[in-house]
């Protein structure tokens, strides 16, 4: 399960980065709630997922909680078209209500690869890890078409908005911002991609976890 090559821990896990959050969320929160109560949530703003409860009030949270284990909370966030944003109730209740709290804490406008403003991402203080996902897809795309916030991108990667992002630029942006405890490189989905795993892999001190989650598989790097 991807959950115990990530290593997810009770308690509070925070997800950040690009290429494929929500769909993350989703997937540890649907293996997790085999045996867990789990709980999906936002610090910043996320669309509800399909298909499963989602409590927007205290009282909804309350009573659900009680019923599913596997749920997802957050308030509306007016003329915002259906997103929610943080939960009603604090995280540290929350994480003791539920078995694990997987927590959305960043926001990439839909790109695969992404930096962060003085203000990025939004980390609750109680998380006992941070997930930082890729989306292999950006490698040899130009910086900025594949990063979200591509000038901070391409000055923390030495390069131009014009150059390739590479393994080695990721993995420079990665080190410089020491935001994660792992990585997760999602979207591997051809033969070039198997090998940029690796290299890019080999440039991170941290743990990185490989894979697909469309295609639901997942390798240690």
């Amino acid at each position: 399960m991807l959950a115990e090559l990530l290593e997810i821990r009770p308690g509070i896990t925070a997800v950040i980065g690009g290429g494929g959050k929500t769909t993350l969320l989703r997937t540890l929160g649907e293996e997790l709630a085999q045996d867990h109560r789990v709980l999906l949530c936002t610090t910043t703003k996320f669309f509800p997922f399909t298909g499963i409860p989602c409590a927007e009030s205290a009282e909804a949270l309350e009573q659900l909680r009680q019923q599913c284990r596997l749920l997802c909370a957050g308030q509306p966030v007016p003329d915002a078209g259906g997103k929610l944003t943080s939960p009603p109730l604090p995280l540290p209740l929350l994480a003791e209500w539920f078995d694990y709290v997987l927590v959305e804490a960043d926001g990439s406008a839909g790109r695969p690869m992404k930096a962060h403003a003085p203000h990025e991402p939004v980390i609750p203080p109680a998380a006992r890890q941070t997930i930082c996902v890729v989306g292999a897809s950006g490698f040899g795309q130009a910086i900025q078409d594949a990063a979200h916030r591509p000038e901070r991108y391409a000055a923390l990667a030495n390069a131009a908005f014009s150059d390739p992002v590479t393994p080695e630029r990721e993995a420079a942006v990665l080190r410089t911002e020491a935001l994660h405890d792992r990585v997760f490189l999602n979207q591997i989905d051809s033969p070039c991609h198997f090998h940029s795993a690796k290299h890019f892999a080999s440039l991170l001190e941290t743990p990185v976890v490989a894979g697909s989650l469309q295609k639901g598989t997942y390798w240690i790097c």
